[in-house]
């Protein structure tokens, strides 16, 4: 309960955001959205919400009725990333099915136009056999710069985050997805791509938050949080919340965060380290 207790004793004004892929997987996907207002948010945030890179117009019709009606606003989309269940990690930079991702772009483009999502999650790609860094990283900074230009069509941004793991994911630390995001700002001369800064999987792979969090504030543009270890609720583990959130509002950093954890029970239950007066965005 003290754990809990000095997230609360915080006074910074976070606004927070559900991440409707992880958190109320005990419902139908386009149920989680209701759920997330009914425990006081405003703001939710989904990895790939379709089964394909081309979902019908039934599929995405149904999809957005569920954000819309639910009276919650979309502030974060994944592009299609494959099977992240299975042996997925994106696939951005995989021949032969970057051309699925750019497919991807074009539905989440369409949807961010008309629900006015401004951030979209690029996973980058697993390390696959039989193909050069080389070749793979040209690739994956093609399709990212392809992502950026049509985004910005409707004043959005790009993401990219730092995975942790047991797949071959090769961006790990914030330096990995920063030395990527500047590559596609130079050679594509886009300027919407940044650094989803997800304080999960950073800590796991041995980043420290805070020295990130000061040396590239301009560069974060969306975060996550989940505790550590065990990617579950806040209080379940060992992170400081409190301090990074400190440290965040203190470099002036007034964007989403979204609560991407797996509960330790029932998704409505855990929310208990966030009174619900802190819950919504106003």
């Amino acid at each position: 309960m003290s754990r809990c207790n000095s997230i609360r004793s915080n006074s910074i004004r976070v606004r927070y955001a559900v991440n409707c892929s992880l958190i109320f997987r005990e419902l139908p996907l386009l149920e989680r959205p209701a759920a997330a207002a009914a425990a006081g948010f405003d703001a939710v945030e989904f990895w790939w919400p379709f089964g394909s890179p081309l979902p019908s117009d039934d599929e995405i019709r149904a999809f957005e009725r569920a954000v819309v009606d639910s009276g919650v606003q979309l502030v974060a989309l994944n592009f299609f990333a494959g099977d992240l269940a299975g042996p997925d990690c994106g696939v951005a930079s995989i021949p032969g099915r970057a051309a699925d991702f750019r497919a991807s772009v074009d539905v989440a483009v369409a949807i961010g136009s008309r629900l006015g999502v401004h951030r979209f999650n690029a996973l980058y790609g697993n390390r696959v056999d039989g193909v050069t860094t080389q070749v793979q990283d040209d690739l994956g900074v093609e399709s990212l710069a392809a992502a950026a230009r049509a985004t910005a069509e409707i004043e959005a941004t790009v993401m990219l985050e730092p995975v942790s793991g047991p797949k071959p994911y090769p961006l790990r630390t914030a330096a990995d997805a920063l030395a990527v995001i500047d590559r596609v700002r130079e050679q594509a001369n886009v300027g919407n791509v940044g650094l989803l800064a997800d304080f999960y999987h950073m800590t796991v792979n041995g980043d420290n938050i805070n020295s990130v969090v000061i040396a590239h504030a301009d560069d974060i543009v969306h975060v996550q949080i989940a505790d550590v270890p065990g990617r579950h609720e806040p209080g379940t583990g060992s992170m400081d919340l409190a301090g990074h959130l400190d440290e965040l509002r203190r470099v002036g950093y007034s964007g989403w965060v979204g609560l991407e954890y797996v509960p330790t029970g029932a998704s409505a239950d855990s929310f208990y380290w966030l009174p619900p007066d802190e819950r919504g965005a106003k």
